[in-house]
C-alpha cells in the first residue's frame, strides 16, 4: 500500500482552536477560505481553521502544517494512519489527524515540518500543493 499512497502538504497555517462545548459556532471560522474542520462534543467544541483568521483571545495551538492523504481511500482499507504515522512516533514527531469521508489529514507542528517531510518522503510520494480557495471537511470516524 505504501507506494501507492500520495502525500500533499497543503500550503496553509493552521490552528486548533477549543471553544466551550455550548458555544455557537463563531462567524470567523465559516469565513475560512481554505481549511476548516469543526467538531462538536459534550465536552468542547474543537475547530480547525486558517491560523490568520482565529482572535488572539481564542484558545488555541497555533502553527500546524497539513499533509492530505490523496483519496479518495477505500473504507475498506485499514492501516493508513498508522503506517504513516509510525515513522513519526519513532521520531518523537506529535500529530493532530483529522478524517473526512474521502481521505486523512495529518498536521505537523511548523517546526517539526522538515523532519515530518524528510521522514514520510523515505515511504510515500510527498508533494507540495496548492489547493482550491475553498474547502470544508466534514468529520467521520475510520481509517
Amino acid at each position: 500500500m505504501s507506494s501507492r499512497l500520495t502525500l500533499s502538504l497543503l500550503p496553509h497555517n493552521l490552528a486548533v482552536c477549543r471553544l466551550q462545548a455550548d458555544s455557537k459556532i463563531p462567524e470567523w471560522a465559516t469565513i475560512s477560505h481554505s481549511f476548516i474542520s469543526i467538531t462538536r462534543t459534550s465536552d468542547e467544541l474543537s475547530i480547525v481553521c486558517q491560523d490568520d483568521i482565529v482572535p488572539t483571545d481564542v484558545q488555541a495551538e497555533r502553527r500546524w502544517k497539513i499533509f492530505k492523504v490523496e483519496g479518495p481511500l477505500d473504507f475498506s482499507l485499514t492501516g493508513v494512519l498508522f503506517k504513516i504515522l509510525q515513522p513519526l512516533a519513532d521520531a518523537n514527531v506529535s500529530i493532530f489527524a483529522l478524517s473526512t469521508y474521502d481521505t486523512d489529514y495529518i498536521m505537523v507542528k511548523e517546526e517539526k515540518l522538515e523532519q515530518a517531510k524528510q521522514l514520510l518522503s523515505n515511504k510515500y510520494h510527498v508533494q507540495v500543493q496548492k489547493i482550491p480557495s475553498s474547502l470544508g471537511l466534514r468529520c467521520r470516524t475510520g481509517h
